[in-house]
């Protein structure tokens, strides 16, 4: 039997192969040991986000706190968006896997596809915000579009009549810092404030652009040197809050209220 030669091309080789398989076992190890970890974490991140542009986190809110105030403050349902109607049943929803199933996603009409998107999911999470007596005071509503580099993701806050915006908030975006990234600027957010989701007519009528603001109902100026990135921002209200996406939901909570 020949020894082992370290030194030689198939030792080399060998050592390589061991190596990599040694290291991909650690990968897969850590992966599987920190996926709770990650999903406890990503689970966190997405309630500071709601707590947030509903007005609920401060600044010195600690994580340990977050959950708590989460419970006591936010009633999460599933809406049908297609007729408007809550539906219950539906647990554990994520609309980033909802919308790879064919049986929980609907092709968007290219026509009607302001956000870029080809397919939405048929439902979406929406978040009732209670006050202190119980009373829902204001509804968070997710929504995303396509920008010039990424997909962008939001929340949406809006007051009882179903229309004003009450503050907006980007948590997931790829766009350019220091330009299309300015979307995560607290300060550009803060001009969608009072701003009215839809016109007297239902129609989704928010329009982000150079020069919009001067209409005060509905106006917000694009953000300077990312005309792509706003354009992305205006088509994502544009979908969200026309009849293909949140439209139903929002006639029903102006006809009946929110509570």
């Amino acid at each position: 039997m020949s020894k082992f030669n370290k030194d030689g091309v198939g030792g080399t080789l060998t050592i390589v192969v061991l190596l990599s398989l040694v290291c991909a076992i650690i990968v897969a190890g850590s992966a599987v040991l920190l996926k709770d970890a990650q999903e406890e974490q990503k689970a966190l991140d997405k309630q500071k986000n709601i707590l947030s542009v509903a007005g609920l986190l401060k600044a010195d809110t600690k994580n340990s706190e977050v959950q708590e105030l989460f419970t006591k403050n936010i009633e999460a349902k599933i809406v049908d968006l297609a007729s408007g109607e809550y539906v219950d049943g539906i647990t554990n929803f994520d609309a980033k896997v909802a919308v790879k199933d064919p049986a929980q996603s609907v092709v968007i009409n290219p026509a009607d596809d302001k956000a870029n998107l080809r397919v939405r999911a048929k439902y979406a999470e929406v978040y009732l915000v209670k006050d202190v007596n119980g009373q829902v005071n204001q509804v968070v509503l997710p929504f995303y579009g396509t920008g010039l580099w990424s997909v962008m993701y939001g929340f949406v806050s809006v007051e009882t009549d179903a229309n004003t915006i009450r503050g907006i908030t980007y948590y997931e975006q790829g766009e350019t810092p220091g330009l299309g990234g300015e979307i995560e600027n607290k300060r550009w957010q803060q001009n969608f404030v009072g701003k009215k989701l839809q016109n007297a007519q239902g129609e989704s009528a928010i329009r982000i652009a150079k020069g919009a603001s001067a209409d005060k109902d509905h106006g917000i100026d694009g953000l300077s040197g990312a005309t792509l990135t706003s354009n992305g921002v205006d088509g994502s209200f544009k979908y969200w809050f026309g009849q293909n996406g949140f439209g139903p939901y929002l006639t029903k909570l102006k006809a009946a209220g929110v509570n």
